[in-house]
């Protein structure tokens, strides 16, 4: 990715300038922008990293608010184990 380009931004009207501020009509405020394509492989790994915390959370969720039968806390236990293994796998 490259590095972030300072530029300076119009708080009213929007315009953007580089490398320094306009004559001083506007108020502006110090900006860094991106490139685009570095912009969408960020924007990529958010949403990969969603949907892998929410497939997180829901085994969480059910190993947290499941309640095994008597005598049963090993097979609850085991398929526990085998979801967990699933998105960890789904995530390597």
């Amino acid at each position: 990715m490259g590095d972030p380009i300072p530029a300076w931004q119009c708080i009213g009207c929007g315009r953007i300038e580089a490398p320094q501020t306009c004559i001083g009509v506007c108020q502006d405020r110090k900006v860094h922008l991106v490139a685009m394509p570095d912009h969408q492989a960020a924007l990529d790994a958010i949403q990969q990293l969603l949907v892998q915390i929410d497939a997180m959370q829901r085994v969480l969720s059910r190993l947290a608010h499941s309640i095994p039968r008597e005598g049963q806390w090993e097979t609850s236990y085991r398929a526990a184990q085998e979801q967990a293994r699933i998105v960890l796998a789904a995530n390597s």
